[in-house]
């Protein structure tokens, strides 16, 4: 049974405001591809746009310009070695999903692979064009068009974070494979007011 919802649009940007380590899913007529990106992060509000670095010379990014959309899936502490699997080989070299048994459906808005086992949100996302960058940088800038969550973790727009949902927490790449779980949310609380003097 899959606890994920929907997640309105206005919303999108928190599913990776504390720079979680993210999949990157693409495609392109019968080649697909996934990889770990370990840097992305919301740019715009309304619509909802996104950064994420993808190296200009790899197959993720030839399929992402070819289709002109991918997904963006967070995956859980569960998906930690599928994680660094897929973001240390090549998908020119072999399928990915299939060599490590990923099950993705199409999204609903782009058909880009969408993956909910063993992750927590994803976000399928429109390729902003700019030409006179494309071959110059890495960076790419996308604007989200559907987006969806483990309502578990992530419901009316906030994360929820607590001892009940451990297992359920995002990854967050530190270098060399070794990657840091999210920790408890803590809620901050309003300062008083400082008297003049």
């Amino acid at each position: 049974m899959s606890h994920f919802a929907p997640v309105a649009l206005p919303h999108a940007n928190r599913l990776i405001n504390h720079g979680p380590t993210v999949l990157i899913t693409s495609v392109f007529g019968a080649k697909r591809n996934v990889m770990a990106a370990a840097w992305s992060m919301p740019v715009e509000f309304s619509p909802p746009r996104v950064a994420v670095v993808i190296d200009k010379s790899t197959f993720s990014r030839e399929l992402m310009t070819a289709h002109g959309g991918f997904g963006l899936c967070v995956p859980a502490t569960a998906a930690m070695d599928l994680t660094y699997a897929v973001g240390s080989c090549s998908g020119r070299e072999r399928d990915k999903f299939a060599h490590y048994n990923i099950q993705a459906a199409p999204g609903p808005a782009l058909g880009v692979p969408i993956i909910e086992a063993n992750c927590l949100a994803w976000m399928e996302c429109r390729l902003i064009r700019e030409p006179h960058t494309e071959d110059a940088y890495d960076t790419c800038f996308a604007e989200v068009v559907s987006a969806a969550a483990d309502s578990r973790v992530f419901a009316n727009g906030h994360w929820t974070l607590n001892d009940g949902n451990a297992t359920l927490r995002s990854i967050h790449h530190l270098g060399g494979g070794l990657f840091a779980p999210a920790g408890e949310a803590v809620q901050a609380r309003p300062l008083p007011p400082t008297r003049p003097g």
